[in-house]
């Protein structure tokens, strides 16, 4: 019985950790948008940095939020 717990505990952080895969993959659209931005006109990025760096941290709090929920259930 113990085992099983054990192993559904494993199971469901697998499962929590899944949302850092979402952030991997909005992190490669906020930078691509970013690169396709400037690239069409490059006057624009100073004003188009700070939002960035805002939609970087955005997407890496749920990357945190995720990692965290994650550690959560393994060791609670």
């Amino acid at each position: 019985m113990a085992t099983e717990a054990a192993s559904l505990k494993v199971i469901g952080a697998g499962l929590a950790a899944f949302g850092m895969i979402g952030a991997g993959i909005g992190l490669g659209m906020v930078f691509g948008n970013f690169f396709n931005a400037v690239a069409r006109q490059p006057s624009m990025e100073g004003a188009l940095s700070k939002y960035l760096i805002i939609g970087m941290a955005l997407v890496e709090a749920i990357a945190l939020f995720a990692f965290a929920i994650a550690m959560l259930i393994l060791f609670v």
